[in-house]
């Protein structure tokens, strides 16, 4: 029996309000230097990143509000508004292209991005089928299939802007989802053969991709060219020690080291804030996971259960593989670092996800 709403969980509500603190002041000193030679104005970025966070925090407070429950109801025709976006950005015309990629719907100055709208959709209809579908979970054609088949749609529109990052991030929430579910371990150890083999024909019939992959394996072999970002990332990193260079000084932000802002912000804070810097930055996303699978194993249903640990296991999960990339121990993958990255659709639904896991833990009891 679900009680009385209580308050939420305060030490999620901290580990976020700290990592978007810290993240506001690394977007703004990361970005200065590039605001003012792109821009002419150092505090392009951090003038845009506040409105951002402001956006955001206003939807983590609204869905805080509102009772995870509405979700199952809702979660349908916000997954199929989510693919008709998705299908929308592909359209020339339509869909805005930067660096290659067409990801962002929009005019003027505002943009949306699907594929962020996609990682919230995805979890919350996740949730709601997999808890009706339960009883079901253990057979592969009526459980398991109809969760594949729409994996495989999302997947591939997302492919095809192209973002495998966020398609593989996507795919590995949904995966472990799954695996929370009940899903039978010898079809999931099938699909996760067969899902490595589709990663290796995706990476193999894109150039670029194959590229990254050769640089994340010999980034030295050509250092000004397919391996920069990983070195430049590197030397950021080495440089910072234990303490760092200084709050404001790194030297990798003077045009050296792409994205300084958005992919590779991680690196930017190793730089200037050290070893303390970033262990900080990691302490406060494994507090944010302990906080958030605790009250997935504590919430009063199923669907709340699963909902929880969607929600965790989707901010963990990218900001694991974002600083797997900084660190070179992925390829390059072009995915921000949820909080602290500069972004706009990013961080919103970000927070309005971490809203949906706070209103879970109202109805929870933990110490």
């Amino acid at each position: 029996m679900i009680g009385k709403a209580k308050s939420p969980d305060y030490i999620i509500f901290f580990a976020v309000l700290s990592l978007l603190g810290i993240g506001i002041v690394m977007v703004y000193s990361s970005s200065a230097v590039s605001a003012q030679v792109n821009f002419q104005d150092q505090y392009y970025f951090l003038k845009r990143q506040l409105v951002w966070a402001s956006l955001g925090l206003i939807a983590m407070f609204m869905t805080m509000g509102i009772d995870y429950h509405a979700w199952r109801k809702l979660a349908k025709p916000f997954l199929i508004v989510t693919i008709i976006l998705l299908i929308l950005v592909l359209i020339p015309g339509l869909g805005r292209v930067v660096n290659g990629a067409r990801r962002w719907l929009g005019f003027g100055s505002l943009y949306l991005q699907p594929s962020e709208i996609a990682k919230l959709s995805m979890v919350l209809f996740s949730a709601h089928s997999l808890t009706f579908n339960q009883d079901r979970i253990t057979k592969f054609v009526q459980g398991l299939l109809p969760q594949l088949l729409l994996l495989l749609l999302v997947f591939g529109l997302i492919l095809k802007e192209p973002d495998l990052g966020t398609a593989l991030s996507i795919g590995g929430t949904v995966f472990i989802l799954l695996f929370i579910a009940g899903a039978k371990i010898s079809h999931l150890a099938s699909l996760g053969a067969l899902g490595v083999v589709g990663i290796i024909v995706a990476i193999l019939v894109e150039p670029y991709r194959m590229r990254r992959l050769t640089a994340f394996s010999d980034p030295w072999a050509d250092p000004l060219d397919t391996g920069y970002h990983i070195i430049q990332s590197l030397y950021a990193i080495g440089s910072g020690g234990l303490f760092g260079v200084g709050l404001g000084r790194s030297r990798e932000k003077f045009l050296y080291l792409p994205e300084p802002h958005t992919d590779f912000i991680f690196a930017i804070l190793a730089e200037e804030l050290g070893l303390i810097g970033t262990l900080t930055v990691l302490a406060l996303f494994f507090l944010f996971a302990w906080r958030g699978f605790r009250i997935a194993l504590a919430a009063p249903d199923l669907f709340g259960s699963i909902l929880a640990a969607g929600l965790t296991t989707m901010i963990m999960l990218q900001a694991l593989m974002n600083i797997a990339v900084v660190t070179a121990s992925m390829p390059v993958t072009g995915i921000p670092l949820p909080f602290l990255s500069f972004g706009g659709s990013a961080l919103i639904f970000m927070l309005a996800g971490v809203g949906v896991l706070l209103n879970v833990s109202r109805y929870v009891s933990l110490k």
